[in-house]
């Protein structure tokens, strides 16, 4: 049964797959959600089709590479949030990012840049008492640098070293940061690649890793990825080498 929390999430990166799943449970456990995107657009259609309850859910324009707009943005919100999940992420493959910059240019500004900007302004809001959580998602790709995806994975082990030192910075306030290092889902951003079906996650079950995300600040969902997530944290340079 759905029961009204009285609190609020803000889902930045909110037309992702896993974010609208994120946003259905959200609804679920009784948090009103604002979402912000580029794509206004779809995520009005999503909450019809979904039949979700608009008067819980606020729709935003967010561009994450656009920085100068993020302080209008927060400045802007209905109520101050007491949790943020960060979603938007970009993505092209590792040969199109080393032979044309404009790519990795752009994985940068929204997977890392943007990350630091919007969420460097909500955090040190310190009259929002309202803040309980932020939540990062990032991915196995940024663990280890490989020569298959190492571009995209620079910027999400950015992201990762933002988040942890985020969290210290954060601690004294009682505000919990958490990073969702996640490996393959069923997702857009994916479509088209040759990935192991096998460990394929669908976005509703990383959306319930989110939601219930506790005080670890790593977040790992799915046991197969936990144990793949140890073990590249421990090979050695040599064998890291020899993986594609």
């Amino acid at each position: 049964m759905n029961q009204n929390t009285g609190k609020t999430v803000l889902i930045l990166g909110a037309n992702s797959d896993v974010a609208k799943q994120c946003i259905i449970q959200y609804l679920e456990k009784g948090f009103s959600v604002i979402a912000a995107s580029r794509n206004t657009t779809s995520l009005e259609d999503f909450m019809v089709s979904d039949n979700l309850d608009q008067d819980k859910v606020t729709v935003l324009y967010f561009d994450a590479a656009d920085f100068d707009s993020h302080r209008k943005l927060y400045a802007d919100l209905p109520v101050k949030p007491h949790i943020v999940v960060y979603a938007a992420g970009f993505l092209v493959d590792n040969h199109s990012a080393l032979t044309d910059f404009r790519g990795a240019k752009q994985m940068m500004e929204v997977n890392y840049m943007g990350a630091v900007s919007v969420l460097n302004i909500i955090a040190m809001d310190e009259s929002n008492k309202n803040l309980e959580r932020i939540v990062g998602l990032s991915s196995l790709s940024g663990v280890r640098g490989r020569k298959s995806n190492f571009v995209y994975g620079s910027t999400k082990a950015a992201f990762t070293q933002y988040l942890a030192g985020l969290r210290q910075e954060l601690s004294a306030r009682k505000i919990i940061v958490n990073a969702l290092v996640i490996g393959y889902i069923r997702t857009k951003i994916n479509d088209g690649l040759q990935l192991n079906e096998s460990l394929i996650m669908e976005p509703d079950y990383v959306a319930k890793f989110i939601v219930n995300a506790g005080n670890s600040f790593t977040i790992v969902p799915n046991f197969k990825w936990k144990i793949i997530y140890h073990i590249l944290r421990l090979l050695p340079e040599s064998l890291v080498a020899k993986l594609p």
